[in-house]
């Protein structure tokens, strides 16, 4: 029955609504299976391997005065670095919708850089630019600043990696905001910074929390640009991931498992946490424009 007919007065329509792909079981069955292969299964199998240890090793495996360290090293810097991508990629974002600018396109594609970049490769161009002969290290040597090998660098390293994640989740929201708005608070005679503070913020920021989790998650786990530049001294710049590839290689198998739970549980509750306040600001966004 063509579109047409339907449209005809006195032809009933269809009950089912009408899909243009169809089977819904297949693919959703298709969808569960997927994820269960790729996600649910591997993590099923890091606590499956934990349990194998005692509850009093398990502690001693994630609680060893190495293991804390790491663990400050490694959410500190990752926690410092998605809030400098935050405010510094809602900047970048922000000009890249906004205003013209020769080249404009150059750094657009430039931001998805890290993206592309091999992580090692990322390591290594930090470190070469970073050390105390590098490019920028050696104006930065004689001022007391010293990266490269240093907690300072793992930081580089994260925002340098989690940077397009918050340009990439902010750029759309902004593309799609209303103009409008803007001149109307502004006809109505707010400032720039009411406007920025009571229309273009609540706009942006559940988008900006997204960028920042997403930033992160990755900051957490990530490896390959860090290892190169931290020095990976013990108790100073050793990260979680490292240490866990230190527990494999000496073939303490639960033991890296048991740190790796405690990474996936904190970043999991991060993450539903900030789930959470998207979802409340958003409900709150919808209560004041009705």
């Amino acid at each position: 029955m063509t579109a047409a007919a339907l449209a005809k007065p006195g032809l009933a329509r269809p009950a089912t609504p009408f899909r243009v792909m169809p089977g819904f079981r297949l693919s959703l069955g298709f969808t569960l299976f997927y994820l269960a292969l790729i996600v649910l299964i591997p993590l099923s199998a890091v606590f499956l391997k934990t349990f194998t240890l005692s509850w009093d090793g398990f502690v001693a495996a994630v609680t060893s005065p190495r293991v804390v360290a790491s663990y400050r090293l490694t959410f500190g810097t990752s926690l410092l670095a998605a809030l400098l991508n935050a405010i510094f990629g809602g900047v970048v974002a922000w000009v890249l919708v906004r205003y013209r600018f020769p080249g404009k396109k150059l750094i657009d594609a430039l931001v998805d850089l890290p993206f592309a970049l091999p992580t090692a490769v990322a390591g290594i161009a930090l470190t070469a630019l970073y050390s105390t002969n590098g490019w920028i290290g050696r104006y930065l040597e004689p001022l007391g600043i010293k990266v490269a090998f240093t907690p300072l660098g793992i930081l580089v390293a994260l925002t340098f990696i989690g940077l397009p994640f918050v340009v990439r989740t902010v750029q759309p929201v902004l593309e799609d905001a209303e103009k409008e708005l803007e001149e109307a608070a502004a006809s109505l005679g707010a400032n720039h910074w009411q406007t920025f503070t009571r229309v273009i913020f609540p706009t942006v920021f559940p988008a900006l929390l997204t960028g920042f989790a997403l930033s992160f998650a990755r900051a957490t786990g990530e490896y390959g640009s860090v290892i190169f530049i931290a020095g990976n001294m013990p108790m100073v710049s050793e990260i979680t991931p490292l240490f866990i590839v230190t527990k494999l290689e000496q073939y303490d198998y639960a033991g890296a498992t048991a740190i790796a739970v405690v990474m996936l549980t904190a970043s999991f509750l991060l993450l539903l946490a900030i789930n959470v306040l998207q979802a409340w600001t958003r409900k709150r966004g919808q209560s004041v424009k009705v």
